[in-house]
């Protein structure tokens, strides 16, 4: 290392950064450390450009929409289909062409990315810190209280997910479940995601925290007296970011592609409202005639899961003490 440039990382990770410049001493934090790393992964950074750009607007949909000159998602017109009921394809007036009833078929998949990023990014939150808690409390207590819950997390696993949303759609379809609280629809499809994902969480952050809860600055909280909750969430979880925030990023697409396949099969979000899944089963039976029906709403999905992806892996290697430079 040359004397005009020192690095000092704790034993801990790179955590703290100093850089020597003529005499002149420049601390980088953490957050520092990590957007120098991650800026110069272009395909990660140009990805969270694009999901930030979705996010803005799926919130500004009926904005969006209206600058377009675009009618609305339900908005039916049979005038926009031939003599013999087929829809017509893009055009300037519509961009996307149009669907079976006449409706605008961008329109709806800007409003559908509302419903994707809305059961991504909430279902994967609810997983993720009922994944936390539980791997957590397994970790740090072991004994009876790790077999407990890592019983329960097996038997949660071994529940076929995608069954049993097909059982619930098929009972709750016309009249709900348990006085009509339970209904096919966006809640139902974020309580199944959150159902099936939090075992995954769970098994990480107890692995992690097997191997953390026996190390030097524990022990220090506990000989200071604190309490296993401090010890946990205050002392221990800090340490545990890094991971979360990477496989939390990493399940977002897959609850997407999950929420795809829920209304896909029907059991997902109802219509009117729009949903990609819904949309791209729609289209299968006139995929001949109809194409851009199917197209649009499935590239719509595939570039949201792939930018997801990307982004996951960019903060993967951005929080990897190893990749420092």
């Amino acid at each position: 290392m040359s004397s005009g440039a020192a690095e000092l990382l704790p034993s801990g990770g790179n955590a703290l950064e100093f850089l020597d410049f003529g005499g002149e001493v420049e601390a980088r934090s953490p957050l520092q450390l990590f957007w120098r790393r991650f800026r110069q992964d272009r395909v990660a950074v140009v990805s969270l450009a694009f999901i930030v750009l979705l996010i803005v607007i799926a919130i500004a949909a009926p904005l969006v929409v209206e600058l377009l000159g675009l009618p609305g998602p339900n908005v039916q017109n049979l005038n926009l289909t031939d003599s013999f009921g087929s829809p017509l394809g893009p055009s300037l007036a519509h961009p996307f062409g149009v669907d079976q009833l006449g409706e605008d078929v961008m329109s709806r998949v800007i409003y559908g990315a509302r419903v994707s990023l809305e059961v991504g990014i909430v279902g994967t939150g609810i997983s993720t810190v009922i994944g936390v808690v539980v791997g957590m409390l397994a970790g740090y207590y072991r004994g009876a209280v790790d077999m407990l819950l890592s019983r329960l997390v097996d038997v949660v696993l071994s529940i076929p997910l995608l069954l049993l949303g097909l059982g619930i759609g098929a009972a709750c379809a016309v009249r709900g479940c348990v006085n009509g609280a339970i209904q096919p629809g966006l809640g139902v499809v974020i309580f199944l995601i959150a159902f099936a994902t939090w075992p995954y969480i769970a098994r990480i952050v107890r692995g992690l925290v097997l191997s953390m809860r026996e190390r030097e600055f524990v022990e220090a909280a506990r000989a200071l007296g604190a309490s296993d909750v401090r010890i946990m969430f205050r002392e221990i979880l800090p340490n545990l970011t890094a991971p979360i925030i990477v496989y939390a990023s990493l399940l977002i697409p897959t609850n997407i592609l999950f929420e795809a396949a829920l209304s896909y099969l029907g059991v997902g979000i109802r219509p009117p409202t729009a949903s990609w899944g819904q949309m791209i089963a729609n289209a299968t039976p006139i995929f001949n005639t109809a194409w851009w029906y199917m197209v649009f709403p499935g590239l719509a999905l595939l570039l949201t899961v792939l930018a997801f992806n990307l982004l996951g892996d960019g903060l993967q290697d951005a929080l990897n003490p190893r990749n420092a430079r």
